[in-house]
Parts: C-alpha cells; structure tokens; sequence
C-alpha cells in the first residue's frame, strides 16, 4: 500500500509522492519556550513522530530529515525574563530542555534537527529585502508589513474570505498599514526590550517569519510536508505561505497536515478557567506511554477530549499487552498494522489491529507492532515496578501490589529477581514455587 495523507491545502487525501525519495524533508511548528508545554502541544508531538517513523520506513532512516522548530524569540519569552530579571536566552534555554525531556518520555524520537530562531537573523533579513524588492512588503515606522493584497491566492489555506481574513487581523490593526490585513515581519525594540540589528533598524521578527526562514535554511525552499495543530492554519501558516511563496515563486510546501484540537472533558483549555494541564506535571502522575496511547486513540485529524480517566484506562490497556509480551521475542511487524498507518495515520485502526494480536498467540507480533508505534519499551520489571518500605527499608518490585512483609529488603529483592528470570525461562514450576514462599511470608505480587 501506498502512504496517503490528508492535505489541508486541496481538502483531499492525497497519495504520498515525495520531491526526491532519497531526501524527504518535513517540518513541523515546534513551541515558544516560555512555559512548560500543555498537552495540547503533545499532540503534534506524537502525531509527526509516528509519521516520522513512518517515513523512515518507507524510505529509510538515513533519507529523512525532520525539523521541529525551537520559538526563542517573542514577546511571552521577553515578559516572563524581564519579571525574573534575566536575559531571555536563560527562559528559552530551560523550557527548550524540559520541553525536550517531556517528548522524550512520550517516546517521541528527537527531530533531525532542531533549528532556533536567534540562529536565523540573516535568513530573516535576506527574505524581508526581497520581499521589500519585489513590491509584497514595505517599511512604515520601524516596521517591516507583508501587504497581503499583493499576493492574489493569499486565503487558499485556510479558505478564509475577505472579511474573515481583516477579524482575523483586527488584533494588529495600526494606521501604519496600508491594508487591515497586513502582518507584521519585523517590529521596532525599545532600548529595555531585546532586539537586533537590521537595515529597518533594531528591532526583532515576527513569528511567522521566523518559521518560514527556519524551513528554508534547514531544508529547502520547497519541501515535502509542513506539519502542525489545526490552530496554526490562520494566520500562522497562511502567512508562512505567503512569505515563502511570495519571495520565491514556488511552494513552500507541497503537503500541509495538521492534527486536530485537544479538549479536557468537553472544554477547550483555557487560564479562565484554570484547566490548563501541562505535559510535565502528567508525566508526574501518569506514565508516559499511557498519555502516547491516549494521544494516538482518536485519528489524528479528528478532535480528541483527554481525561485523566481515559489515561488509566490505556494504562490498563498497556499492562496486558505488557504481560502478553513478558519474556518474547520481538517479531517482524505485521504488515496490517502499517497499511493502518499508511492510510492517513490512522491509529485506531492500528491500535485495533493490535489488540487482536493481544487476544491471540501473538505475543512476538505484538510486540513488534506496539514498539514501532513507540510503545513496549520498557522491560516487564521496569513497566510494573513500584517501591514500598519494608521495615524502613526501600524495596522495588515487579507486580501490582505488594503487601509489607518482615523478609529482608535484599532477600525480597533477591527472591523477585530469580522468579522473573525463571518466568523468562519458562520454568513455571519454580517461579510458582518462589510466589508462593513469598506469598507465605506475605508478599503478594
């Protein structure tokens, strides 16, 4: 089968065909490293990782690149370093590492490369010139507009009208603009606010510049697929288009797929109402592959209401794949599984496919399957562990619940590391034997 995705720019499920197979490039809005990450941000996380894997292999790991962009300049960066008095490289540094760790505990793989706006002032300034040059932007008061009305098509992405496109506009309106619609590519700094130096004067980008210089520098001017959350079709990526298009006259990219709208219990988060959940402190209660799994449930496109409930339900879920596997070998991964993800990453479907495998003898193709979509990573001791104190001593053991018992700490230890070794072996009758002498002196696993 033939990967297909949705493509946001014609409406239509399209048959994959990248510009050259032997160097496929992608590129995905990463965050604005101000705060830690809501799980919302998880979402495209997981998505574009499995697509990631996906395109690895079907071209093969060394002819895909992926770029997930690092925002270290805006104005929320600037705020949160001038309330701490610190430069705004320290704020963009610690949430670029936490967001970091965060995604490496949902499983994803770390992107190609991970390119930062501070990193790209000169492509920035090269493409605000040409645009300048060839009529689509102008200079007015320390500012730098992209006029909107010079490109025909602008719209066709987020097939927004006229009207739609000035509301959406309307927070920028200034009567520096020739057009309501215009948006910003470079703005002035005052002499306190961080800024660099440009032929406009010092001053800083804006956002979807940044993006759009990002993709070019690291990939190309036109590359396979531009990926992202549905909240990033208007203006973001509208305007990414029409920087990139406008100052090269070409696509900037020849697939556009975003991932749909993440709610909590019915409602979009919101600090009004204070149910903003971030990736990090879930990681805190919840295990990592349990939150992947719950990302992946819904069909990518489609929205998905999250609920601490629905973790500890994947978590079950997890726990019998993990017992189904305990001690097999991985096998090949089963062909339906990626046909599940060919056709426009559909999950599950993928997910579906998997539980038949966990109800039959399949352990070795289970396991295939989970661990390319980043799941059963973890050894069967290290998934269930769980420490208790015994008699002020700490131990960690493999099962579900413990009951404290007057053995030693090492001899507990010692006892549950030769029962799951001879469980790995095969050997039933001691591993039973074991249980049961622990059980007597009342552990329980």
């Amino acid at each position: 089968m033939t990967l297909r995705l949705t493509n946001t720019l014609s409406g239509k499920k399209e048959e994959f065909k990248p510009i050259d197979p032997s160097s496929v490039r992608m590129y995905v809005c990463g965050p604005t490293v101000y705060d830690y990450a809501h799980i919302g941000n998880a979402r495209p996380v997981v998505v574009f990782d499995i697509l990631y894997r996906l395109l690895r292999h079907e071209y093969g790991p060394e002819h895909v690149t992926y770029a997930r962009n690092i925002t270290d300049i805006d104005d929320k960066i600037m705020k949160k370093a001038a309330g701490e008095g610190v430069d705004i490289s320290v704020i963009a540094e610690r949430f670029t590492e936490i967001y970091r760790q965060d995604a490496a505990k949902l499983n994803a793989l770390a992107p190609t490369i991970e390119p930062k706006a501070t990193e790209t002032l000169p492509e920035m300034i090269a493409m605000m010139e040409k645009l300048i040059a060839e009529g689509h932007a102008y200079e007015a008061e320390g500012h730098v507009l992209f006029h909107v009305p010079s490109m025909k098509n602008y719209g066709r992405l987020s097939k927004k009208d006229r009207d739609e496109l000035i509301a959406g506009a309307r927070v920028e309106v200034a009567p520096y603009k020739k057009d309501p619609a215009d948006f910003v590519l470079w703005k002035p700094s005052t002499d306190d606010q961080p800024g660099w130096d440009s032929p406009f004067g010092r001053g800083r980008p804006g956002w979807h510049l940044e993006c759009s210089c990002m993709s070019e520098k690291h990939l190309s001017e036109t590359i396979d697929i531009h990926g992202g959350g549905l909240d990033l079709i208007f203006p973001h990526h509208e305007n990414e288009i029409a920087q990139s298009e406008c100052a090269h006259g070409k696509p900037m990219a020849n697939y556009w797929v975003h991932n749909g709208y993440l709610t909590l219990k019915g409602e979009k988060m919101s600090k009004s109402l204070g149910n903003i959940q971030t990736i990090h402190g879930l990681l805190q209660k919840h295990k990592g592959e349990a939150l992947r799994l719950t990302l992946m449930s819904a069909h990518y496109r489609q929205p998905l209401d999250f609920s601490d409930e629905i973790v500890k339900d994947q978590k079950r879920r997890l726990d019998r794949w993990y017992r189904k596997t305990e001690g097999v070998e991985e096998g090949k991964v089963p062909e339906k599984i990626i046909a599940a993800l060919e056709d426009d990453l559909n999950t599950p479907k993928a997910i579906a496919e998997l539980e038949k495998l966990a109800k039959g003898e399949k352990g070795s193709e289970l396991l295939a399957g989970a661990r390319f979509l980043g799941l059963l990573t973890h050894s069967f001791d290290e998934w269930f562990k769980k420490v208790v104190t015994v008699k002020g001593q700490t131990v960690t053991v493999g099962g579900k619940r413990v009951v404290v018992s007057a053995l030693g700490a090492k001899k507990i230890e010692a006892l549950i590391a030769e029962r799951l070794e001879a469980r790995k072996a095969k050997d039933f009758a001691r591993a039973d034997q074991i249980r049961n002498k622990l059980k007597a002196k009342g552990i329980i696993l």
